[in-house]
């Protein structure tokens, strides 16, 4: 989103170096100037209020705070963000802060990233910086941003950075250390604000659809939302890894030193949910039922199912009971046509939201706690691999 990886003292980031390494990224891309938000922040936030915007999310970039990713702070990086924050609230639009969008200080990761304790410790350090700074006029705050993506995509498959495939034990370290960084950051937000924060973490859960409405079908649905997402939302809602799993991974078990649940298990305002699309679940069928050739699908790839919107807030809510939910992303990739007076006809995309904007209104009909709904993104940014 920002660009400028290398103005005003910003350090270079995990993202900086696989975006170096040859064939890491499509085309050889970079975010090196993606929507050059550093320098054009202030007509950006004037589209934000020409559309309307209640509110905006947007993260700070570790590296543009902490360029050594601890010790001495980058003045240029939190008055970067200090004009932002007054930009946002000069306009009426209230700020919702991300700490962490996977930009690892690129010193943290070469002394072992998240898979060292390290890290999670500086992380709490870094969140009490921001706090201390942003925290007399930010009051929506999350944590991190798709824990699995850091951990899956970015420590077991390698697509992401830092581009690393370890083995099981390796990735439920990182998993573990992940997670207390979040606690971590609650608490130094918590410990740096000036005013009480509404604190919370934005996760991406698997989700599937029950095939119909009848119960065996939602049964079955609820527990593949449990059985798949439990690892990481049962220590952050209810303060200890699921018992049996737990124990099955026997030698490749994460070292868990004493406090770190506690530390975890931070008390949170709300939860974030990231959701574009989701799998079927059928309890006849005793599993996933594949989507027909036929279905329609993004540009990415991903089927749209406008339905998993109603399904992700009822299960979390029925799973877990975090308090007030959001949805933090939801949207669409076409293939995008200008056409001959400048505009793109967004037909697909209209559509896509009335269609899945249907499922936020069904739960807030039932009285779900949905206080929100933020579109995934306001400009086409660089993402990722």
């Amino acid at each position: 989103m920002e660009g400028a990886v290398d103005e005003d003292g910003r350090g270079p980031s995990i993202w900086d170096d696989l975006c170096a390494r040859p064939g890491a990224i499509l085309n050889g891309d970079s975010g090196r100037v993606a929507c050059d938000h550093y320098h054009r922040w202030e007509e950006d936030l004037d589209l934000m209020k020409e559309l309307g915007f209640g509110a905006y999310r947007f993260s700070v970039a570790w590296p543009r705070i902490l360029p050594n990713g601890t010790g001495e702070v980058n003045e240029a990086g939190l008055a970067f963000y200090d004009r932002l924050v007054d930009g946002l609230l000069k306009r009426g639009i209230q700020p919702m802060l991300t700490l962490y969008h996977w930009d690892l200080p690129s010193a943290l990761q070469k002394k072992g990233g998240w898979q060292k304790r390290d890290t999670p410790l500086a992380m709490g350090d870094y969140a009490e910086i921001v706090a201390r700074r942003l925290g007399d006029r930010v009051r929506m705050w999350t944590s991190i941003n798709e824990m699995p993506c850091v951990i899956d995509a970015g420590h077991r498959h390698g697509d992401h950075a830092p581009g690393l495939r370890l083995k099981e034990k390796g990735v439920r370290q990182v998993a573990h250390h992940v997670l207390l960084g979040h606690g971590l950051a609650i608490q130094g937000i918590r410990a740096g604000c000036s005013k009480p924060p509404k604190v919370s973490i934005v996760h991406n859960p698997w989700v599937s659809i029950p095939f119909s409405e009848e119960k065996a079908h939602v049964d079955a649905g609820r527990h593949d939302f449990v059985e798949n997402n439990d690892w990481l939302m049962d220590p952050l809602f209810k303060g200890s890894y699921p018992k049996k799993k737990l124990e099955a991974l026997g030698k490749d078990a994460p070292k868990i030193e004493r406090g770190d649940m506690r530390n975890i298990c931070q008390p949170l305002d709300y939860v974030g949910l990231n959701i574009y699309a989701a799998h079927l679940m059928s309890h006849a069928h005793q599993g996933l039922i594949a989507y027909p050739k036929h279905h329609p699908r993004t540009h990415m790839d991903w089927p749209v199912t406008p339905d998993v919107l109603y399904w992700a807030l009822r299960f979390t809510h029925e799973a877990y009971a975090p308090g007030d939910l959001y949805i933090t992303e939801n949207g669409c990739a076409w293939p995008d046509q200008v056409d001959g007076d400048g505009r793109v006809q967004d037909l697909s995309r209209v559509q896509f939201f009335q269609e899945y904007l249907r499922g936020v209104q069904r739960a807030c009909a039932e009285k779900l706690p949905v206080r929100g709904y933020f579109v995934w993104s306001i400009l086409d940014n660089f993402e990722w691999a």
